[in-house]
């Protein structure tokens, strides 16, 4: 056992840099195909599984001071009322299947796992790899820029994992007009990930000296940047902004705030597929003012009936009509745990309200207490410039303005439930808990 210790000592940093890398990088082809259901076990469930085990290994000896963790215990009430939801939802509203309501209840566990990694490990590394993990990161957000303008450019293919048919792993071809997707199973997941990092990689070029440095980080932050926007996410670019602004709160680089979200909002302009895209919702809530008022004006002298003419933006209309409905329903079904996992498919593109229908007010409560634990925990150790400097003053105020412009995506779109996003966010997350931990220890 000590032997097998000690070699997990040894290869956890190359195991967590192998996560960062793999898990965005690595396209959703499938690898073992579940029946009744189009998501798959792929690649990175392996390399998480290996991790689980190391972690396990690691952290049973001391299981009692884990639990003393306030933000442990939180994430381990959130999953034990999903799993009582889907308990629920099996044998009495009988809204989920046994496997596949198990599978997406397994998934929110793996999720985790990156976050109970940094538990087990980092104590024994005391934080001299962020510098190294950061790096990892940028290497990442330049290879799937590059692989994202190769989409673009020189036909890279395209795999996606939307619809039942494209989540065989088949090989696309991008055309024009349609969002970049990079890597990712899909433009939202992209967005997503652009919204957590950007403002890590942001904040460190104002806290890290030397030309160099900072001619790399533009870099970094200009091609995230451009997948971002290319990503034609609305609610995205919005999460972005307000990421950014936080973050720079928290540096107080005011100016320099000022000018980043002008420059972004100004630049995010020359991309015609999210102009196009925002474009069309304003034209859409200025039709249906006009129709408004133009049945008014019928109803104050009456005429011969006209057909009215439709007008709608896709997504927001697939919202309203569709998905927020059909969570609502099951919200009134059983408001307290939910339907369980998977009763309401694959996206509802609003995760509170997606946490309502599935694991009902119960769940909802519990995974807002871990995110109110995280705030204040991170509220003791402001101002930051006070606790950290350089690499690590950037880290904190970047992941902390990650996290406020994730939660804000949210409402409009499944983050926490895309696999891609969700484990290296909650991988970033456990290192800021980590960092601040120490500080405070």
């Amino acid at each position: 056992m000590h032997k097998l210790l000690e070699l997990v000592n040894k290869s956890y940093k190359y195991l967590v840099a192998s996560l960062l890398i793999i898990v965005p990088l690595y396209p959703k082809f499938p690898f073992l195909k579940i029946p009744g259901i189009y998501v798959s076990i792929r690649a990175e469930d392996f390399l998480l599984a290996v991790i689980a085990v190391a972690t396990l290994i690691k952290l049973v000896p001391n299981i009692k001071n884990l639990l003393k963790d306030k933000i442990v215990r939180a994430i381990m009430l959130f999953l034990l009322v999903g799993f009582i939801s889907l308990v629920s939802g099996i044998f009495l509203t009988k809204t989920v299947t046994l496997s596949i309501g198990a599978l997406h209840f397994f998934r929110r566990i793996e999720y985790f796992i990156p976050f109970f990694a940094v538990f087990a490990f980092f104590p024994y590394d005391k934080g001299k790899n962020l510098e190294f993990y950061i790096k990892v990161l940028m290497i990442v957000i330049i290879s799937a820029f590059i692989y994202g303008y190769g989409q673009s450019h020189f036909n890279f293919p395209v795999i996606l994992t939307q619809d039942s048919e494209s989540s065989k792993g088949l090989a696309l071809k991008w055309t024009p007009g349609i969002q970049i997707t990079s890597t990712f199973a899909g433009h939202y997941d992209l967005a997503a990930f652009m919204v957590l990092v950007l403002p890590i990689v942001i904040s460190l070029f104002f806290t890290l000296k030397g030309r160099f440095s900072k001619l790399i980080i533009f870099i970094v932050a200009s091609s995230g940047f451009w997948l971002l926007v290319n990503s034609a996410s609305r609610i995205s670019l919005a999460s972005y902004l307000a990421a950014v602004f936080v973050s720079l709160i928290l540096l107080k680089k005011y100016k320099a705030m000022i000018v980043i979200i002008i420059a972004s909002v100004v630049l995010s302009g020359l991309s015609s597929n999210l102009f196009a895209r925002y474009k069309s919702l304003i034209d859409v809530y200025l039709s249906v003012s006009a129709q408004e008022t133009t049945l008014i004006k019928r109803e104050e002298a009456p005429a011969t009936p006209v057909p009215v003419p439709v007008f709608e933006d896709r997504s927001t209309s697939i919202r309203f009509a569709v998905e927020w409905p059909r969570a609502i329903r099951s919200v009134l079904k059983s408001p307290f745990l939910g339907t369980g996992y998977s009763s309401v498919g694959l996206a509802t593109d609003n995760d509170y309200l997606r946490l309502l229908a599935e694991v009902g007010i119960l769940g909802l409560v519990a995974f807002a207490l871990i995110f109110i634990r995280i705030l204040f925990l991170f509220i003791s150790v402001l101002p930051l410039s006070r606790n950290f400097s350089g690499l690590e003053l950037g880290f904190m105020a970047g992941i902390i303005g990650g996290i406020v412009g994730t939660l804000l995506n949210a409402t409009f779109i499944d983050v926490f439930e895309a696999s891609k996003f969700a484990t290296i966010f909650w991988l970033l997350v456990g290192l800021a808990v980590y960092h601040v931990q120490k500080v405070k220890s």
